[in-house]
């Protein structure tokens, strides 16, 4: 089974919290896949990973660069993992049914948006059901707190 850590983002966009995430992949010496909502946010975060200036370089690629399976960060809208990676990151809401597949798996939503949180809860019952590991993840002021429960009940996004 996956460990699945969810990142509920109250301070950021996934543009701003996911270099770090990614960077720490890296540093840790494994390949990240990136299952993006559609093409258009593909390329978006195609743009901020050039632009990111923390870390300050992220080697990635997208199917439009090619050879896939010679990017150490692997921008998609498919659920595969063509360089290999062992580390899933799902933006947008997007699902794997592959998750038993990678090692670590980066469910990221955005905590101001009731109907992403709601999706994410959704998403820890179905893995939680699976018998993944599951953390829950908050933005701080200092940085991610590991929280001690699910994501939030309803009416309550922060």
């Amino acid at each position: 089974m996956s460990e699945i850590g969810f990142y509920h983002l109250t301070r950021t966009t996934p543009d701003h919290a996911l270099p770090q995430l990614l960077g720490r992949t890296l540093a840790a010496g494994q390949r990240a896949v990136v299952v993006c909502g559609s093409a258009e946010r593909v390329t978006e975060l195609d743009r901020a990973l050039w632009e990111s200036d923390d870390p300050d370089w992220l080697p990635h690629g997208t199917a439009a660069d090619g050879d896939p399976e010679l990017q150490p960060i692997f921008l998609t809208t498919e659920d595969a993992a063509p360089n290999g990676a062992r580390f899933l990151f799902l933006l947008d809401g997007t699902k794997s049914a592959g998750l038993h597949g990678y090692d670590r798996v980066f469910d990221l939503f955005d905590g101001t948006d009731e109907h992403a949180v709601e999706a994410a809860r959704e998403r820890w019952r179905n893995a939680k059901s699976e018998g993944h590991a599951l953390t829950y993840w908050r933005q701080g002021p200092l940085g991610w707190q590991k929280a001690a429960s699910d994501p939030p009940p309803p009416g309550r996004l922060a």
